[in-house]
C-alpha cells in the first residue's frame, strides 16, 4: 500500500517526537541559518528562471491580487479577534501572521503537488515574495489605529519609513525577491552552472528544515496548552476559512489547479520568520510568544500534515480538475 504522505513531512514528524521524548537531537544554530537562506534563495530562483520565459504584463494581474489578499486577511482577523477578547495589539499581530506567508508552506505544497503530479504555475514564488510585506503593513495600521484610538496619537511618517524598510529589506524578501531577479535576468541557461547546488538537492535540504521545525513546533506545544483551546480554534478554523479566501482569488485570476491549490495554501498559511521580527519592533506592546505559538505551533502543523491534503482536494473539486 503507497503512503499518500509526501516523504518530507515524516521529518517534521520526526522532529515534534523527538522533542516529545526529551531526545538531545539538535541542528546547529548556524545550519539552521543556512538552510533558511538555501531555501529562501532556491525558492527565487526557480521562481525567476520561469518568469524569464514570460511577458511581465501577463502576471501583473497576479500580483496585484495576491497582494490586495494579504493586506485585507489582517482586516478580516482583527475584529473576529477582537470579539474573542483579545487586546488591540495581539490582534492586530496575528493578524499580520496571517496576512503574511509561510515559506516552507510553499515548499510543501509545491512538492506535495509534484508528486501527485499535478502542475501549477512556475512563477508562484513571485505570490510568495508579494505576500510578505502587505499583511506586515496592514498588522502595523491596525495596531497603530488601535494605539490612536486609546491615547490620540497618530504614527509618525519617520516611523513607516523604517517600518518598510525593514519589510522590504529584511532577509526573506530581500533573499526571495534577488533570487527571482538573478533567476529572470539569467534565465535557464545561464542558471544552469548552479543548478545541481540550487534546485537538484531542494527537497533533501527542506526535508533537513522540515526535521529542525519539527523540533521547534514540538518544543511549543506546552504553550499551546498555557494559552488555551481559543488558540487551538485560531490556528486551526482561521487556515481553513482563509483557504477557501485564496481558492476563490485563484479561480478569479483563472489559475490552474495546482495554481489555485498553491493559492489556497498560501492564503491559509501565517508567517513565523518576517512577521514575528517585523511585529516585535514595530508593535512592541503584542506578546510575541502569542503569535508564534499560533503560527509555528498550530498552524504549521495542521497545515503541513492536514491541510495541504484539504488545499489540494478543494482546488481539484473547484476546478474540476
Amino acid at each position: 500500500m503507497q503512503i499518500m504522505i509526501d516523504v518530507v513531512i515524516f521529518f517534521f514528524i520526526l522532529g515534534i517526537f523527538a522533542r516529545l521524548v526529551g531526545s538531545d537531537l539538535r541542528l546547529p544554530e548556524a545550519l539552521y541559518e543556512t538552510l533558511s537562506i538555501y531555501l529562501l534563495l532556491a525558492i527565487g530562483l526557480k521562481g525567476g528562471i520561469e518568469l524569464s520565459q514570460q511577458p511581465m504584463l501577463s502576471v501583473l494581474p497576479q500580483v496585484v491580487g495576491v497582494a490586495l489578499l494579504g493586506f485585507m486577511v489582517p482586516f478580516l482577523l482583527y475584529p473576529v479577534l477582537r470579539a474573542m477578547r483579545f487586546n488591540s495589539p495581539d490582534s492586530a499581530s496575528i493578524g499580520a501572521h496571517f496576512g503574511s506567508v509561510s515559506v516552507v508552506t510553499f515548499a510543501v505544497v509545491t512538492a506535495a503537488l509534484m508528486r501527485e503530479g499535478i502542475a501549477y504555475e512556475a512563477h508562484a514564488p513571485l505570490w510568495v515574495a508579494v505576500l510578505e510585506a502587505p499583511g506586515l503593513i496592514a498588522g502595523v495600521l491596525l495596531a497603530r489605529i488601535g494605539q490612536g484610538s486609546s491615547d490620540g496619537s497618530t504614527p509618525k511618517a519617520g516611523h513607516w519609513g523604517g517600518l518598510l524598510h525593514d519589510v522590504v529589506f529584511g532577509k526573506s524578501v530581500l533573499l526571495l525577491l534577488g533570487g527571482l531577479i538573478i533567476g529572470a535576468v539569467a534565465g535557464e541557461a545561464g542558471t544552469q552552472p548552479i543548478k545541481a547546488l540550487f534546485i537538484d538537492p531542494f527537497k533533501g535540504v527542506l526535508a533537513l528544515f522540515l526535521l529542525e521545525l519539527g523540533l521547534v513546533a514540538g518544543g511549543r506545544l506546552a504553550e499551546v496548552k498555557r494559552y488555551g483551546w481559543q488558540v487551538v480554534a485560531i490556528g486551526v478554523v482561521f487556515p481553513l476559512v482563509l483557504s477557501l479566501l485564496g481558492a476563490g482569488l485563484g479561480l478569479l485570476l483563472d489559475l490552474s489547479t495546482g495554481g489555485v491549490a498553491v493559492m489556497a495554501t498560501l492564503a491559509a498559511s501565517a508567517s513565523y520568520i518576517a512577521a514575528p521580527t517585523a511585529m516585535r519592533i514595530a508593535v512592541p506592546a503584542a506578546n510575541a510568544g502569542l503569535s508564534i505559538t499560533i503560527a509555528l505551533g498550530i498552524v504549521f502543523p495542521f497545515n503541513v500534515v492536514i491541510g495541504i491534503p484539504l488545499y489540494i482536494g478543494l482546488a481539484q473539486w473547484v476546478t474540476g480538475g
